[in-house]
């Protein structure tokens, strides 16, 4: 499966890192609130990896972080059917999914970095 460029968009989009594509997966493979210690024994990370991570995925719309514990919880039909594109491209083209995700985060570095460029007139 090659990624078409709305499914693309959708992932560079939504998922700062690697990371916050693994954490959505395991919200997404067990329907129930995660406790945070839990995220971050299950993902063997950082409170901070787990923390950043979860704050993109609540922002994206795919993830609710409640007192109760984090859960897997897509804003709307569209973004469901993207995520199983993307689950179905990341068994099966991993590398592809990971380029994406580092090229889009590559790409917001660049613009930000580029603001503070000084330039001749």
């Amino acid at each position: 499966m090659t990624p078409n460029d709305d499914l693309s968009r959708f992932i560079g989009s939504s998922f700062r890192s690697v990371w916050a594509l693994e954490l959505m997966l395991i919200l997404k493979r067990e329907l129930r609130p995660w406790p945070h210690a839990e995220l971050v024994s299950t993902m063997r990370a950082s409170d901070l990896v787990v923390s950043k991570a979860l704050d993109g995925l609540v922002s994206a719309g795919l993830a609710i972080d409640e007192p109760e514990g984090a859960a897997y919880m897509p804003i709307n039909d569209h973004v469901t059917a993207c995520v199983e594109q993307l689950e179905v491209l990341y068994a099966t083209r991993p590398d592809t999914v990971r380029r994406i995700i580092v090229s889009a985060t590559a790409r917001g570095a660049t613009a930000f970095a580029d603001a503070f460029r000084l330039r001749k007139d």
